[in-house]
């Protein structure tokens, strides 16, 4: 029996949060059987255009960026992202703005209402419930970001007008199998019949095409279809829908956000019936793209970065912004990762960029210990300079504590590693602190 019938309904948020957490047995339940249920239940059917976006790295940005651009250019927008960093309410945003406790309650109590006895988990849960807050809000267009994989994700429960895939890696091995092929095709489970798919992977395995065929899909790939080209200063995009030059440089930083900006105009392309957009309203958006802890430079001395880099090809485009930034002293990290994630992948990948590493263990069932990224990042290299601390701010103190004014800590690792070094020490070290 569920807490409504029982005449125990949670009253706020967080009671709201932890119900969602018990109420499946497991975090992770792949399969659309058990939402899809409870969204007819609900009578949830989207009557605004929908975007949905997956992909192993860049989903973030590309609905950041599309957030901005479509909100510059007149339409309610509501976006739907995860994890969140802070605060649960970022993971639903109408108009650019966090949903407030109320509004996010009512949907998850219209979600309990509906689920009876089915059991949903915390991440099916909370998509009804944003979904419902669209809906409830009349948002003229909703953006979709895929939890995980795409086929049997919650959120491919609702048909989008558009998809995009932004890339393909290894991750979430268990789930999606071991293989670009065969994640590939997971994530390619988004694509709809008769709609238009986006692909910014410049290089992506043949089940990307073959699932398009299959079902009937447009694909649109980076390079032939539409592309880009840029400097250290403007960009110019090429699509179905023109080529725009001169824009400027998205607001988030490193050479792959330009693929991902890519795809989002591509994006826009093939809705511009439904969602027009003047050049000029496409130029503000991309200058007012905000995402945190996606190598987000914190200014101060040292200089503090944050990036939620969590498997090997995010820690390469890591390395790379890293390199393109101005010349440091040295190099310090501030390291945590999950048990179930590559971390020697990472470390490999950071090997050779940092001078000292100050590493803590996430305190969640899936966080790695301090001991075991400690061994992890001996076994990569066995002279790496490892300072061990029991949780990640601890590791920030104290690698704020060796760090001199011409250094660099970089924090990366993990959502959980960003979010509790932003919480408890508001990412800066000494004045930066703020």
């Amino acid at each position: 029996m569920n807490d409504l019938a029982t005449g125990l309904a949670p009253r706020t948020l967080g009671d709201w949060l932890t119900h969602m957490e018990r109420i499946h047995s497991k975090p992770i339940e792949m399969g659309l059987d058990r939402v899809s249920r409870v969204r007819d239940q609900m009578g949830l059917r989207p009557g605004f255009p929908v975007i949905t976006v997956g992909g192993t790295n860049g989903k973030g940005s590309v609905c950041a960026m599309l957030e901005a651009i479509l909100s510059v250019a007149g339409y309610r927008v509501g976006c739907y992202s995860s994890p969140h960093l802070l605060r649960y309410n970022e993971r639903v945003r109408i108009g650019r703005t966090e949903a407030d406790d109320a509004t996010v309650c009512r949907a998850l109590a219209a979600v309990e209402a509906a689920r009876q006895e089915v059991a949903l988990t915390y991440f099916e849960f909370g998509t009804l419930a944003a979904v419902k807050t669209f809906v409830d809000a009349g948002v003229d267009v909703a953006i979709l970001e895929v939890g995980l994989g795409g086929r049997l994700d919650a959120v491919n429960i609702f048909d989008s007008d558009c998809a995009v895939v932004t890339s393909i890696g290894i991750d979430h091995v268990d789930y999606l199998g071991d293989s670009r092929k065969s994640i590939g095709r997971e994530k390619a489970g988004i694509f709809r019949a008769g709609q238009p798919a986006v692909c910014a992977e410049p290089d992506p395995p043949a089940t990307i095409d073959a699932e398009a065929r299959r079902v009937g899909a447009r694909l649109l790939r980076f390079g032939s279809d539409f592309g880009c080209a840029g400097d250290r200063f403007q960009w110019s995009y090429w699509g179905p829908g023109g080529r725009p030059s001169g824009l400027p440089l998205p607001a988030l930083r490193g050479e792959h956000q330009l693929r991902n900006a890519a795809a989002a105009l591509a994006v826009l392309d093939e809705l511009r019936d439904k969602l027009p957009v003047a050049v000029r309203e496409l130029k503000q958006g991309l200058v007012e793209i905000a995402l945190p802890g996606r190598f987000q430079v914190i200014p101060g001395q040292p200089a503090v970065i944050l990036d939620v880099a969590h498997n090997p090809q995010a820690a390469e485009a890591l390395a790379a912004n890293l390199e393109q930034m101005g010349p440091y002293r040295r190099t310090i990290a501030v390291f945590a990762m999950l048990r179930d994630k590559d971390i020697a992948g990472v470390v490999r990948a950071m090997n050779g960029r940092v001078d000292a590493w100050f590493v803590g263990g996430i305190a969640v069932l899936r966080g790695a210990s301090a001991t075991e990224v400690r061994e992890a990042i001996a076994a990569v290299d066995a002279k790496a300079q490892v300072h061990a601390s029991e949780t990640p701010s601890q590791a920030f103190t104290r690698a704020c504590e060796s760090a001199g004014p011409d250094d660099r800590i970089c924090v990366f690792g993990s959502f959980y590693t960003v979010a509790e070094v932003m919480r408890e020490k508001r990412a800066g070290c000494g004045s930066a602190a703020g």
